[in-house]
């Protein structure tokens, strides 16, 4: 069973930097692409940011320019670098992993709180 784990959440304040890793555990297959999303209390799950297998990127516009997001050193694995941290950005953040069509992975979401 394919596995997500996230990594590197937490209390940083305005204007600060944060990096959050994740992993994949059980599968031999790359992944077709991988993401990070985010909820913040009372408001949907939002897509931020994207990485393809062939490594192009997308990104939400409210991350665009401060966000990055790369792939990791091992297989299956994805880095989102957040930089200039604003306080609309404490949301619990999940990593997603595409596997094939309609066959997709979440992870249990790691908590990022920006303070003002």
């Amino acid at each position: 069973q394919v596995q997500l784990a996230e990594f590197g959440g937490g209390l940083v304040q305005f204007g600060g930097s944060l990096r959050l890793s994740c992993a994949a555990s059980g599968s031999d297959s790359s992944a077709f692409d991988m993401s990070w999303y985010r909820q913040a209390p009372g408001k949907q799950r939002e897509l931020i940011a994207t990485i393809f297998d062939g490594g192009s990127t997308s990104y939400a516009d409210s991350v665009r320019g401060r966000f990055t997001i790369s792939k990791g050193n091992a297989k299956n694995t994805v880095v989102l670098q957040m930089n200039n941290l604003k306080t609309e950005d404490t949301a619990v953040y999940y990593c997603h992993a595409r596997w094939g069509i309609g066959v997709v992975t979440w992870g249990r979401g790691t908590q990022v709180t920006v303070s003002s």
